[in-house]
This record gives structure tokens, sequence and C-alpha cells, in this order.
């Protein structure tokens, strides 16, 4: 029997039927026209990054794994970069530079992408700050939210204006859009001294350590995606998660309306396009993280 083929964006998607998230009744081929969608808005914020794949073989509800490195039979489409990594050692990174990359990581089973925060022709130097605002089980989103706002507010009077994501899990990312000016020891540094201080200020509220045992009833500040290699959820990507939901960019208006991080569904998508782009306003932005803005936030320069 010939095995069931179909082509979308150029890619041949074996096995188009394959159920991956079993409980939505979505398919692989789902998935790949989910990203054909949203390709348009998504594209510009993961065309040449190095990318992490969450590749589930057999569905979300199965094992998945985390995949940063090229493997065997990776399909063309999905470019490959030599990296020097921290430690010395050499290693191919993944890319994608258009809707065929990301469809041909969907034949691959991805169902999340995850992105450096610099591109491929400027590694070293980032054009996004990310805050992580991860909350404790027993902190509402009510709560969450006004941390997004009380950390907006400080980076705008820093100096940076930041766009929201609700990420699809249960924490919401921060961004603040960079132009490429300031390397990764600066980023690191910079939003490591915005979550200290908001955590030695309102230590009740906000923790800036990574620490499971001290995090009851509050919110971890995640400033450690702010480094070299480190990852976050790309917008618009699916979650490897219970109810299939989409890491969504928001206004900072409608996340005040918003119940939850994983409210979003591949079926919200269509009316979500027919609307303007939350995140539109950042393209005319030309912000960076200066030797001013490290000195007001305590670090040496």
């Amino acid at each position: 029997m010939q095995e069931e083929r179909e082509t979308v964006a150029g890619i041949s998607l074996s096995n188009p039927g394959k159920m991956l998230f079993e409980a939505q009744g979505l398919t692989k081929r789902d998935i790949a026209h989910h990203y054909v969608r949203v390709a348009e808005r998504m594209l510009p914020d993961i065309r040449n990054r190095l990318i992490s794949l969450v590749r589930c073989p057999e569905g979300s509800t199965r094992e998945c794994f985390f995949q940063k490195h090229a493997g065997r039979g990776f399909p063309e489409a999905i470019k490959r970069r030599d990296i020097i990594e921290n430690d010395g050692d050499k290693a191919e990174y993944l890319f994608v530079s258009d809707l065929k990359g990301i469809i041909a990581a969907v034949q691959m089973n991805t169902l999340e992408f995850h992105i450096w925060g610099s591109r491929v022709d400027a590694l070293e130097q980032p054009d996004r700050l990310v805050f992580d605002l991860d909350p404790d089980e027993g902190v509402s989103f009510a709560d969450l939210r006004q941390a997004c706002f009380d950390l907006r507010d400080r980076l705008a009077a820093a100096g940076l204006n930041t766009l929201p994501l609700v990420t699809g899990g249960k924490g919401v990312h921060v961004v603040a859009p960079l132009n490429r000016r300031a390397k990764w020891p600066e980023v690191k540094a910079f939003a490591r001294a915005i979550a200290e201080r908001m955590s030695e200020e309102e230590p009740e509220r906000f923790l800036s350590q990574a620490s499971k045992a001290k995090r009851k009833n509050r919110i971890f500040i995640d400033w450690l995606r702010n480094e070299r290699g480190a990852t976050a959820i790309a917008p618009y990507s699916t979650r490897a998660r219970p109810g299939a939901p989409i890491a969504t960019p928001v206004s900072w208006n409608e996340l005040a309306r918003l119940e939850a991080a994983n409210t979003f569904r591949i079926g919200d998508m269509d009316k979500r396009l027919r609307e303007p782009d939350p995140w539109a306003e950042a393209s005319a932005w030309r912000q960076s993280i200066t030797r001013k803005m490290l000195e007001r936030a305590g670090v040496a320069a």
C-alpha cells in the first residue's frame, strides 16, 4: 500500500492524517495549515534565528524531545549553521528562513518552535529582550497580569517599549525589540538587574532565582532567556500541551482582559488574523540598551 502524502507549501508531508493532538482531533495536516495561515505574522519573528524544536513523533501525549542540532534525515528546507558553543566546541544548529522550513519541521512532527534572541547574521548582538514571568501554582492570573504591567512600566521608565506574549502555558513573556547595538553580556546584565531590583523591592511578589523551593505564591521573573544560546517560545507556535494552545502575541489592552495564558487555539487564528496585528507598532520602534540604561540599572559599564 502506497504511503499517503500531501504537499503543503512545497513540502511533502508523510501521513498527513496522523493524529498529533488526539483530544482536539488535530492532525499533522492541521498543524501544517496552521503555520500556512499565520506565516505572514510569524515569519518576521522566527526567520533566520537559530531554533530548537520540540518533536513529538507519537503526538502531544506521548514522549517528546527537545532538539537543537541537526540530525540525520533532516529536510534541506531546514537550514544549518555551524556555531562555536560557549564551551568552545563546534556544533551544527538549525534555523528556518521561510514557510517551507517551518512546514519541513512539521513534517518531522515538530509541535514547538523555540527561538534565539539574535539572528544568524549577528549572533552576538540580540535584537530582543525577553522576560518570562513564570507564576507559582498559587498565583492568580490577575496577579500575573499586574506583574506584567509593573514590569512594562519599569522598562518604559528605563526607555524601552514592550510587547506581551501569552505563552500557551501558564506564563507571559514581556518582550522588548532592540536595535542590534548591545551584545549578550550587556543585555543579560541589564535583564538581571531589572529582575533583581523588582525582587528586592517586593520579595513577597517576585523572585529572580530559578528556585522551585522558594517560589511559593510568587512569580519568577526569568531573565535567563537573555543569554547566548537561550531560547524562548516563538510567537504563533503550537504548544505540546493539553488543549493544543498557541503562543500568541497580544496588545497590552487585550492582556488586561484575558483570564489565562493558554486561552488561544488554532481555531482562534482566522479571527485574529482579520484583526490588526497587536505587535505592528513595534516595526517603527528604534530602541537599544544604552550605557546610560546600564548605569541607571546599577550595571558597571
